[in-house]
């Protein structure tokens, strides 16, 4: 049996990559100069591919698993984030726990809103859901906007689970961040409220109208009937 490394996984992502759908990637996730993605590195590969590693390398060690979240392309820091949410849905306590504790020790390496939504509630969520959610307050606060997004997105695992408390008490927290994926994420998640409660998600947007960002409520009202969306956006409600 091939001992699974962080050189083999590399070495499997390298076999599919496509410089093609690297130079796509590189726009879409906004690596230019100044902007929120700058200097990343893609090699090409799609979301799907990714997943089908996971399954070939869902042993991997630990240590190996965090060394490939510090590699410089996308894709590997994607491939071992997914490793450590299959590891922590199939992992005893302990490895849980060990997950949960790496995860925030790299948030610094966390650093794409596609790499935050498709882990944060898995492992932030799914650990804090019966614990203090106090470390969400101290992610919220950060400067660093890939601490802000976790925090957000991680009460998704609270959200499907009908908890919103957490979620609104963090976006009346996060009302003047100058971020545009803040506001965005924000939207999103006052949304999935809705979704499950209209009156929760309606009491807040009439409750901060005034002070939310202006893609976070349209986003948050996307799914709205014309005529309420456009009493939200004209403030006639």
């Amino acid at each position: 049996m091939v001992e699974i490394n962080c050189s083999v996984m590399q070495e499997s992502l390298d076999r599919l990559a496509d410089p093609g759908q690297a130079c796509i990637l590189m726009r879409f996730f906004k690596t230019g100069p100044g902007e929120y993605g700058e200097g990343d590195r893609f090699r090409g590969i799609k979301v799907p591919q990714i997943r089908k590693l996971v399954g070939e390398f869902s042993r991997a060690p630990p240590a190996e698993i965090i060394a490939l979240l510090h590699s410089p392309f996308h894709e590997d820091r994607l491939l071992a984030l997914l490793l450590l949410v299959r590891q922590y849905r199939d992992g005893d306590e302990r490895r849980r726990s060990a997950v949960y504790r790496q995860y925030l020790a790299n948030t610094g390496r966390i650093n794409n809103w596609d790499l935050v939504d498709l882990t944060a509630e898995h492992i932030v969520g799914a650990h804090l859901y019966c614990r203090s959610r106090k470390p969400l307050e101290r992610l919220a606060a950060s400067p660093l906007l890939w601490d802000r997004r976790i925090a957000l997105l991680a009460t998704f695992h609270f959200i499907k689970r009908n908890d919103f408390s957490d979620t609104l008490r963090l976006v009346r927290f996060l009302l003047n961040d100058k971020e545009d994926l803040m506001h965005k994420a924000m939207g999103w998640m006052l949304r999935e409220i809705g979704k499950r409660d209209s009156n929760i998600e309606e009491q807040f947007l009439r409750d901060h109208l005034a002070s939310l960002p202006r893609t976070a409520l349209r986003y948050a009202i996307e799914r709205f009937p014309e005529k309420k969306r456009l009493a939200y956006l004209h403030g006639t409600v």
